[in-house]
């Protein structure tokens, strides 16, 4: 039996017919999916779709293209992919085949991928503008170059080439921008399952246990739970290895008295979760520890009470960055006037990112910031990550050694709703004495 995507064909048809409906009867739009790609030798790295194109088909296998032909009486949505082949199947799988595209993915036809440079060029022939994602796959946009060309040449027998070409990711990035009810239920489900398997690393970790051991139990946690593959590699930093922002290495000895950061999630269905948690490697806070984690926690609460409908993108990184230079002010790891230290940017010292970004299908997903140079308005459906830190490594100059070698980092994902944040990796603990009491019992 061949496995199908997890959502419902109508929720890919509903996107298909919303994108036709933006481009015209006269348009084409083109997507391939993203290609396989060596880890070493002949070992593959685990395949993942193209997200755009993924969105639109639910279609997961390599060697696939989807063409949408808005008002095309033989059918709109055409898929090429590979053919059923029992031979190579019986090494590498099972395929839906041309048969499994139209009966289990609602193809209106499928054509073998092999056929693209016969049939493409006359699908092109009587469209006026193409939507293609020029760019972002250098090998395809020649393939795509040459297809125009070729109808091009035959202009003298009457074919009719397409006289505009349209970025289609402005289009299609706009529409994934808001999530439906279906792929916020799918959210869901990621950010319980990667909350559910960061209370399980506060519950197990102890001192002397390897940074990569940490990783390893939550990745086996959320594939026991539904979840095979992980949204991004794991961060883990013990110590001063969390004010690495994206340390990977995942190698070293967690130490009694420092502070883990663990920044990770799951992908379930193609969707991403990502949650930052930081605590004490032995359970317990020391003093310097605590009133540090208190600024980065009362930043991300600040800041999630601006993910309202109305505010600006930019609204919940203000108020996070006037919470944290408020209690650097009062820590005395910066100086002088609150206004001054704001006009200055003086808490760039110990924040060097953003407080956030969209979540979707990419961890780090698509759709803009600002429309018009302005920043974008916040609307229901939209899903953003919140994640202040503060980061102070080993060696930083001109200041008090109990604060070095500290790098705290609190994230969740909220959801943009018509009333309250809807905070979907809300059941992990965050505050001090929550994490305190889940590590102890």
């Amino acid at each position: 039996k061949f496995r199908k995507h997890c959502m419902k064909n109508t929720e890919f048809k509903r996107r298909r017919q919303q994108l036709m409906r933006m481009m015209g009867e006269d348009s084409i739009a083109i997507l391939p999916t993203a290609s396989m790609h060596i880890r070493n030798r002949d070992v593959h790295y685990p395949y993942r779709a193209d997200s755009d194109f993924y969105y639109l088909t639910g279609f997961s296998e390599p060697e696939a293209v989807a063409v949408l032909l808005p008002g095309r009486a033989q059918g709109e949505y055409l898929l090429f992919c590979r053919e059923s082949d029992p031979t190579k199947e019986l090494w590498d799988g099972r395929r839906a085949g041309l048969a499994g595209a139209v009966s289990l993915f609602a193809a209106d036809d499928a054509v073998p991928y092999t056929a693209l440079d016969d049939i493409v060029p006359g699908l092109l022939e009587q469209r006026n503008r193409v939507f293609y994602a020029m760019g972002c796959n250098n090998a395809f946009d020649q393939r795509l170059s040459g297809w125009v060309n070729q109808v091009r040449a035959q202009s003298r027998s009457g074919a009719h080439a397409p006289t505009e070409f349209l970025a289609l990711d402005y289009y299609l990035h706009d529409m994934r921008l808001y999530k439906s009810r279906s792929e916020t239920s799918v959210m869901r489900k990621a950010a319980k399952l990667s909350a559910a398997a960061h209370k399980t690393l506060m519950q197990n970790c102890q001192p002397g246990m390897y940074e990569y051991q940490l990783a390893g139990w939550f990745q086996h946690y959320c594939q026991q739970h539904g979840a095979t593959e992980l949204a991004y590699p794991s961060i883990v930093g013990g110590g001063n290895n969390a004010c690495v922002l994206h340390y990977i290495e995942n190698q070293e000895v967690l130490q009694d008295g420092d502070l883990v950061l663990i920044d990770a999630g799951c992908e379930y269905a193609s969707y991403a979760s990502d949650i930052t948690r930081t605590f004490p490697v032995n359970g317990r806070f020391s003093e310097a520890q605590a009133q540090l984690y208190q600024v980065v926690l009362d930043a991300q609460l600040a800041a999630i009470a601006q993910v309202r409908v109305g505010k600006h993108w930019n609204q919940p990184h203000e108020a996070a960055v006037r919470t944290l230079t408020k209690g650097l002010l009062r820590l005395g790891l910066l100086k002088g006037s609150l206004a001054n230290a704001l006009k200055n940017k003086a808490y760039q010292k110990y924040f060097v990112h953003r407080t956030g970004h969209w979540l979707g299908m990419d961890v780090h997903d698509v759709g803009d910031y600002k429309i018009d140079g302005h920043w974008r308005e916040l609307e229901p459906g939209m899903v953003l990550t919140i994640e202040p830190g503060l980061y102070i490594p080993l060696g930083s100059k001109g200041v008090a050694k109990k604060w070095q070698g500290i790098g705290i980092r609190i994230e969740d994902d909220v959801l943009v709703t018509r009333d309250e944040p809807d905070v979907l990796s809300r059941d992990v603990p965050k505050c001090i004495a929550d994490i305190e009491a889940l590590m102890a019992a």
